[in-house]
């Protein structure tokens, strides 16, 4: 986050009149909160940007109190496509934009529970075609990849959902909702 993003949110917290609101500049892989002091985690589309997805998976539990959740919009690969991955984390463009740096499916659910994860749920909200990847001048890579007319590229925005093992938090005992943008350009 940049200094004008949370020069943004706070003013946009003071139209509001929110005052239960705090805003802190940090790293994912490094959040600056105490153990145990979160009830709720949202992200959109940046766990798969970090090249440490482990350290970000276990600070968000180390930060959350016993019950407390995630809800992670995200993209990850499914249906074996690793091949097509290769040539996509060389490209620092795709890796800007969500797709280089996304896990397979079950990785991402391996990587939650290593981090001391439960009630896992991978929720599927889109899955990406060659048009899609045409339309954002992904073609030429595709071709490469051997996936020229495929249907479906095994690329897909999800809602990953889980919890911190422990007596229930103060979290939210509805589901919560992400609800995810149209179009190819992220989750």
């Amino acid at each position: 986050m940049t200094d004008e993003m949370l020069e943004l949110a706070r003013e946009n917290q003071r139209k509001a009149g929110v005052t239960n609101v705090e805003f802190l500049k940090g790293e994912m892989e490094d959040m600056p909160l105490p153990d145990g002091s979160v009830d709720v985690i949202i992200s959109n589309c940046v766990v798969n940007l970090s090249p440490d997805k482990d350290k970000v998976l276990s600070e968000a539990n180390r930060v959350l109190k016993p019950g407390g959740r995630v809800a992670i919009a995200d993209i990850v690969v499914r249906d074996g496509s690793s091949s097509l991955l290769k040539p996509l984390r060389r490209s620092l463009e795709l890796w800007a934009g969500c797709l280089a740096g996304a896990l397979e499916e079950g990785e991402y659910r391996s990587k939650l529970e290593s981090a001391g994860f439960s009630e896992i749920e991978i929720e599927l909200v889109r899955e990406y075609t060659a048009a899609d990847a045409e339309g954002v001048g992904l073609g030429e890579l595709l071709r490469k990849a051997g996936k020229a007319g495929a249907e479906r590229l095994g690329f897909a925005s999800v809602i990953v959902r889980a919890r911190k093992p422990g007596a229930a938090g103060r979290a939210f005992e509805e589901p919560v909702q992400v609800v995810a943008g149209e179009g190819p350009s992220c989750c």
